[in-house]
């Protein structure tokens, strides 16, 4: 697999959208579109390899599945992960001729989007400093009362920043990435002591984002069973994990509407006891 100029393209442009607030909102921008579970659809819509991306994306989602960003601080940037680590990591699947669906390329994805991840938190901050020279220019606009300046300093000049820090390396990166795969491969065999370091701690690495999970979610033991319920389900029925996480908005949209349902009847039963008395 070889990723064109125009892939790369399109690519970029999905990084700069998925980290700008005027794309809707941080809602569609950051935490939809910048997702690896989504950002592997998109990716394999481009690089017309749907299944293997959504695969990928899937192997990924995991590990940064409890990524939160407290005050900007972030550990690993899942933009840079979503379109450069999944490509770099579908053209290494096909370098290698591993399928996503074994533990073996999962493993490899994983490895790959870590690596990138980490690199993205350099491209994260990098625009964050350029955006503190618009925010500057923009308080200069309130403080003379210049209010229509503001859209400028919102909506336009953060391109400029996104441009520079995520759609620059990100199309250089999937373009040039793909000799640096070609490199890899050829000077570590699969069979080698590197590469079996890359797929033991790759394999290790969802460990990572579950336990994060855990950490948030469990407060008691009864948390357990909601949690383990979709590990249960797909180790009997042997679905995958796109399968197990469509049961799970399901249940998730069961378990929201009962509790809409439920702070609706507070205040109606607190009127009727009320006129009760």
């Amino acid at each position: 697999m070889e990723i064109s100029w125009l892939q790369a393209v399109l690519l970029g442009l999905c990084a700069c959208l998925a980290s700008m607030p005027g794309m809707g909102g941080s809602s569609i921008g950051n935490y939809t579109l910048g997702r690896p579970l989504v950002g592997g659809l998109v990716c394999g819509l481009i690089l017309g390899d749907m299944t293997t991306g959504v695969l990928v994306g899937c192997a990924m989602q995991v590990v940064y599945i409890a990524l939160v960003t407290p005050g900007g601080t972030v550990s690993a940037d899942v933009r840079a992960v979503s379109y450069i680590g999944i490509p770099l990591a579908m053209v290494a699947l096909s370098s290698y001729g591993l399928s996503a669906e074994s533990a073996e390329g999962a493993a490899l994805a994983t490895s790959f989007g870590t690596m990138v991840g980490t690199l993205g938190t350099v491209l994260f901050y990098g625009t964050a400093t350029i955006n503190l020279v618009w925010q500057h220019m923009g308080w200069a606009a309130v403080e003379k009362r210049q209010y229509k300046k503001l859209y400028l300093v919102d909506m336009g000049l953060p391109w400029i920043s996104h441009l520079a820090c995520s759609f620059i390396p990100t199309v250089i990166m999937c373009k040039m990435g793909t000799s640096v795969v070609e490199l890899i491969k050829t000077t570590l065999p699969m069979d080698g002591l590197a590469m079996k370091t890359l797929f033991t701690v790759g394999s290790l690495l969802p460990c990572v984002g579950i336990a994060i999970l855990l950490k948030q979610i469990i407060k008691q033991a009864t948390d357990f069973v909601p949690f383990l319920f979709g590990f249960v389900l797909a180790a009997s029925l042997g679905i995958n994990l796109v399968s197990a996480t469509v049961v799970a908005g399901m249940f998730a949209i069961i378990n929201y509407k009962i509790k809409m349902l439920s702070a609706r009847g507070v205040p109606a039963m607190a009127a009727e006891e009320e006129e009760d008395i």
